[in-house]
Formats: C-alpha cells, structure tokens, sequence
C-alpha cells in the first residue's frame, strides 16, 4: 500500500476541464498562468487524452474530446497582481467577462476572462482582509 493516498504534493481538490480544444487550453494556462505540465497522456493519434498542470499550488486536469461543447465552468485563482494577470488573458485571446474591480463588501480586486473551451477564469488579488 502506498504511503499515501494521493500524489505528493497534489491537493485533495482538483478541477476537471473536458476541453474540444485542450491544446489551446494548454496553451492559454501556460501563458496567462505560467502552468507547468506535470503530466501527459496521448491518444495513439497524437490527440491529448489526460493532463496535469500546476498553477502555483493548484492541479487543473485536462481532458480532451473534440465532440465537448463550450462549458459553463468557473475557476476562482488567486494571483499576486490581479490586472497583470487580466491583462494577460486579453492578451493571449480570453474574453472579457467583468474588468477587475472591487466591490464595496469585499477585499478582492476581481475580474473575470473566458478562455479557450469557454472556462471563465476569476482572477483575484485580496487588498484588504
């Protein structure tokens, strides 16, 4: 039996993104978040079947199936410097779905992009506690 029950260094919650285009996917997590792919699994086509990438100290999973439509997934992702970030996005094709602001009863700064397989990705930077 193994020493313990998950990958070292994975957290116990891990989101799931079934992707038509998970190489733009890849692609956009890389850019905008500086992901890492840990791990890759490929169909015998050369088409991506599973992967692992790490955002700071998160896991995002990645599936791929050309036939999935657009979801309607929201990721919540804390950064050091949310407009930075958001700007990035913009950059690298996401959609504006709200500019970063902040709300007179939060502590955040927030914005929202929608990416490649239609995941709208929260960014946040906390300003106050």
């Amino acid at each position: 039996m193994p020493a313990s029950w998950k990958p070292t260094n994975y957290p116990s919650l891990s989101p799931y993104l079934v992707c038509h285009d998970p190489e733009a996917t890849i692609a956009f997590l890389e850019t905008v978040f500086d992901a890492r792919v840990l791990q890759r699994y490929d169909h015998k086509d050369g088409s991506l079947m599973h992967a692992e990438m790490r955002i700071d100290d998160s896991i995002i999973m990645i599936g791929g199936l050309p036939e999935a439509e657009d979801n309607d997934t929201h990721v919540h992702l804390y950064v050091p410097d949310v407009q930075t970030v958001f700007d990035r996005a913009i950059a690298a094709g996401g959609m504006i779905v709200q500019e970063p602001l902040r709300k007179q009863s939060e502590g955040d700064i927030r914005g929202g992009i929608k990416g490649p397989s239609g995941t709208t990705w929260w960014l946040a930077t906390q300003v106050a506690p």
